[in-house]
């Protein structure tokens, strides 16, 4: 069974009298451990995908699927859930708590959870700043850390909870091209390491080739997927 699968998944948003469709039909599935990229111009569907598999929205029509749960099928309070659980989050505008140091910035999901103990948390936590490079910036705050560290740190918080997928919305948007590459190295590293999905959006043509799958959007449907063995990292 795939991990992530879109049934003929349509999404129409409306604005007064003013129908957009986002979608328009979309199939794929995405297999466990993976490392996957959507590409394409603004208002192709990317961010709507992610939007999608991420439970943050439910398609107008079709059936998506992830670990074999119709999430479409979720309340507000069933959908936030399930996010908790199998569901991590990268965003370009890495998202981190300014009154909170490297360190509470990554723990921060996991006391949402509230299931480990405080030892628990810190361990896991210097776990995966280590993995990141971020150790040596645990105390520090977001405003004290470069663009690079701050989405290092973010991609830390997004597999703290060890969930089975996470979604990046263009993770790289905001970076020079050196932070860049380091944080997709980080990724497809900790993909490698924890068997995370790992699906994320970019319009930087360098970047998209160090992913695995690629599924380039067009106008709300899949105009092309190119399967590879793996990245040049």
């Amino acid at each position: 069974m795939s991990l992530i699968e879109l049934q003929n998944v349509t999404k129409v948003y409306q604005t007064g009298d003013v129908s957009v469709s986002a979608l328009r039909g979309v199939s794929l599935n995405i297999e466990r451990r993976s490392f996957v990229s959507f590409i394409g111009p603004s208002g192709s569907g990317k961010s709507t995908l992610l939007n999608l598999i991420g439970v943050l929205d439910k398609p107008t029509q079709g059936t998506v699927l992830v670990s074999g749960t119709d999430v479409s099928t979720f309340d507000r309070t069933g959908a936030a859930g399930f996010r908790g659980k199998h569901i991590g989050f990268v965003f370009q505008d890495f998202n981190l708590i300014p009154v909170l140091t490297v360190a509470e910035n990554v723990e921060y999901p996991l006391l949402m959870l509230g299931r480990l103990s405080s030892t628990e948390r810190r361990e896991r936590v210097e776990h995966l700043l280590e993995k990141v490079g971020m150790a040596d910036q645990r105390d520090k705050r977001p405003n004290q850390i470069s663009g690079g560290q701050k989405q290092r740190v973010a991609v830390a918080r997004a597999l703290v909870t060890n969930p089975q997928i996470v979604l990046a919305d263009e993770p790289t948007a905001n970076l020079d091209h050196a932070s860049a590459y380091k944080v997709i190295a980080v990724m497809h590293e900790m993909s490698n390491e924890l068997g995370t999905t790992f699906v994320f959006s970019t319009h930087d043509p360098k970047i998209v080739g160090e992913a695995e799958v690629i599924y380039t959007l067009e106008d709300g449907t899949i105009a092309g997927t190119e399967q590879r063995k793996g990245s040049a990292l």
